[in-house]
């Protein structure tokens, strides 16, 4: 496998991070908000400004070390996922889940959510932790398992989003991948058809007769969708390339009976969704074959639109100019949402009749384990898929703000699933604590964060602390 190997950080130089990280937060005023010192993120939801400094994580950024043979690696909270990537890949092996995009960060996949192609096996990416450090709101470094050194905060950390501490150092498991990945684009004109093709697909690890290590899809309309089959492989010959003039979603569409198929490498695979932003792009005309000409290849990522966005945000660009047309503001509906598979063609008949936002991705997953986690409570055992949607609507100015996502919120829930919190909340409060471990989270809270020193997460991911 031809990719060049990341260096790693070392112990020394981690303990020296670490020791930077907890002397910034001694710095931080008492009563006073705790945070990061971060430039740049990716959730979708703001926070209210504050003049005071931010933890420093300058030196946890890194992977401290691979262990080839154990297939583990021991990485920093605030590693990107590019980072690590290049790190493990020369040893023929990747995290189990790796998110879609290249700069988000191990620590904030788990204190967080994260979701990919081998979900539907590996469940998510808090489920492949080994033991990780986390420093807690009280200013402590505690070292944390699933079964003996503070099992509760191990199980409470994942969707905690940094309400009860955040990750210093993870040890996670790696599994072999191949060379490249080999798919195929499989089309369906019935979107029950489709769900009974997922189901068949996590139950057997196959279709037709071939194995399925990776497995998304995406729905174009209600009578075209596709399941993107991928396997491992050693294959050589050529592979194809996204990050010119072709873009990968456009890829997958085809009208011939017989699947599309591909070749990527395993690299490539990775990131053929940060290419484009999965088609988010098409916003900034990146897409557009005379501008694609222009565009430099190296600005082809998720981290270059996100300063786009920034830009919009900052200067209401998108909103001015829908007021030259005499339109009202848009309303920003950027989603993750995870639906019981039975229940998951009524959503997305439901979502392609009331929602005017195409394409959506669909990702199946379930959890690994019997594990139980406190503030995502996802049901050992059930099959899920989760759909993400990532656009705007027209605004009603008659109704009151966030009224489309609202609606999303409630169908979510009648139908017995759950939504990510990276973007915006809608919840009442008691609303959100039923949905998210109300029930546990103020004996963790006064465990881990007796001084409240951090938000909890209802004012964290709907008030915007």
């Amino acid at each position: 496998m031809t990719v060049t190997s990341a260096p790693t950080t070392g112990r020394a130089a981690h303990e020296a991070g670490v020791e930077r990280l907890v002397a910034s937060y001694h710095a931080i005023p008492q009563g006073a908000p705790v945070r990061l010192a971060k430039r740049t993120s990716n959730l979708f939801r703001g926070r209210t400004a504050t003049d005071v400094p931010g933890l420093d994580t300058s030196g946890l950024t890194g992977v401290v070390a691979v262990d080839p043979d154990a297939r583990t690696a021991d990485v920093q909270g605030m590693c990107t996922y590019e980072d690590l990537v290049d790190a493990t890949l020369p040893h023929g092996l990747t995290p189990l889940v790796v998110p879609q995009l290249r700069t988000i960060t191990l620590g904030g996949a788990v204190t967080g959510l994260g979701i990919e192609s081998t979900s539907w096996r590996n469940g998510l990416p808090h489920e492949s932790v080994l033991e990780m450090d986390v420093l807690t709101g009280a200013g402590e470094v505690v070292t944390t398992d699933p079964t003996d050194r503070h099992p509760e905060l191990f199980q409470g950390f994942p969707n905690s989003y940094g309400t009860l501490g955040y990750a210093t150092r993870l040890r996670i498991e790696l599994e072999p991948v191949g060379r490249t990945v080999s798919l195929r684009h499989v089309r369906f004109h019935d979107l029950d058809a489709l769900v009974a093709a997922v189901g068949a697909v996590m139950d057997s690890g196959e279709h037709d007769g071939e194995a399925v290590d990776y497995l998304d899809g995406v729905v174009f309309s209600a009578d075209e969708s596709y399941l993107v089959l991928g396997r491992r492989s050693e294959e050589p010959g050529p592979t194809s390339d996204y990050t010119g003039q072709r873009v990968f979603y456009r890829s997958i569409q085809h009208d011939a009976p017989r699947p599309a198929r591909d070749t990527l490498t395993t690299h490539d695979y990775l990131w053929r969704w940060d290419t484009d932003w999965f088609w988010c792009s098409r916003a900034f005309g990146a897409q557009n074959p005379l501008v694609r000409r222009l565009w430099p290849r190296r600005w082809l990522r998720s981290s270059v639109y996100w300063k786009l966005v920034a830009l919009d945000r900052r200067f209401d660009v998108a909103d001015r100019l829908e007021a030259r047309k005499g339109r009202p503001p848009r309303e920003r509906v950027v989603q993750d949402v995870e639906i019981p598979l039975e229940r998951t063609a009524d959503f997305l008949r439901w979502f392609l009749r009331e929602v005017p936002i195409e394409p959506v991705w669909l990702c199946p997953l379930q959890l690994r384990s019997e594990q139980a986690w406190t503030l995502y409570p996802l049901q050992p055992g059930e099959r899920y898929v989760n759909v993400g949607f990532w656009s705007t609507v027209p605004a009603d100015p008659a109704a009151p703000p966030g009224a489309a996502n609202r609606r999303i919120e409630d169908e979510v829930s009648e139908l017995g699933g759950h939504k990510s919190l990276y973007s915006e909340a809608f919840y009442d409060e008691e609303t959100f604590w039923r949905h998210y471990g109300g029930a546990h989270y103020p004996a963790l809270k006064e465990r881990f964060d007796p001084d409240h020193r951090l938000p909890d997460l209802y004012a964290k991911a709907v008030r915007g602390a």
